[in-house]
């Protein structure tokens, strides 16, 4: 049974963080003067999560998975992984898993290719990804907000695209990863989120934010994705 569950949390991990891609934290917001002189763009962003279809396995974000585009025309990937000041995590599929993201990033051109995230229990160890693809403009120095993201797991509907790759095939069935779709939207909730942000890191008062907002999710758009390569075959 230890094995089981050893077994499970590294083919998980493994699926989440192998391959050639970078690993960052969470921005650090502690200093004012720091945020304000800072070189690189950082990128505010806030996400609440929920599985209506199977409650008892609430996806919880392991990383926020973005594409670095290089002048050569190569790419690499970029996994920035959530600290515990970001987490505001819940069992209930009413409150869901919610969390204050900042991302601060080398100049150059990024894409948000989704949220990676994990729903486990003792002895099962689902795997998530809801899908965004949308780039990040600004390049520059500054704060950014990126929006609100909320992502609810539905049970799929004919070809809908999954909400977890089929493989371990009783991890993702009993979590509802493979037998669900994620319903998304991404809204301007600045007006809540900024009071949000700055309770949370007192650095961002007073802080020019500008706004970046994503578009809008374009279902059928991820749909052609998952159709064409699963979503970059992840990791």
């Amino acid at each position: 049974m230890l094995f089981r569950i050893i077994a499970g949390a590294s083919l998980s991990l493994a699926f989440l963080f192998s391959g050639c891609a970078t690993e960052k934290g969470m921005a650090v917001l502690d200093n004012p003067t720091t945020v304000s002189q800072s070189k690189k763009p950082i990128y505010l962003m806030s996400v609440t999560l929920r599985n209506n279809f199977v409650t008892a396995y609430q996806p919880r974000l392991a990383a926020v998975r973005l594409e670095r585009k290089y002048p050569s025309g190569n790419t690499s990937i970029v996994l920035i992984q959530p600290d515990l000041q970001a987490r505001s995590e819940s069992n209930s599929p009413a409150t869901g898993c919610s969390y204050l993201l900042r991302m601060e990033l080398d100049p150059g051109d990024y894409t948000l290719l989704g949220l990676s995230c994990l729903g486990q229990s003792m002895y099962v160890n689902g795997v998530f990804f809801v899908p965004i693809q949308a780039k990040l403009l600004p390049s520059t120095p500054g704060v950014f907000y990126l929006g609100h993201i909320e992502a609810n797991v539905r049970e799929r509907k004919k070809n809908e695209f999954r909400a977890g790759p089929l493989l371990p095939v009783q991890d993702q069935a009993v979590t509802g990863a493979s037998g669900g779709t994620f319903d998304v939207t991404i809204t301007d909730q600045w007006e809540t989120d900024s009071a949000k942000f700055q309770t949370k890191f007192p650095a961002l008062t007073g802080i020019n934010t500008k706004k970046d907002v994503l578009p809008a999710f374009n279902r059928e758009r991820i749909q052609q994705w998952w159709k064409d390569d699963s979503f970059g075959d992840l990791p």
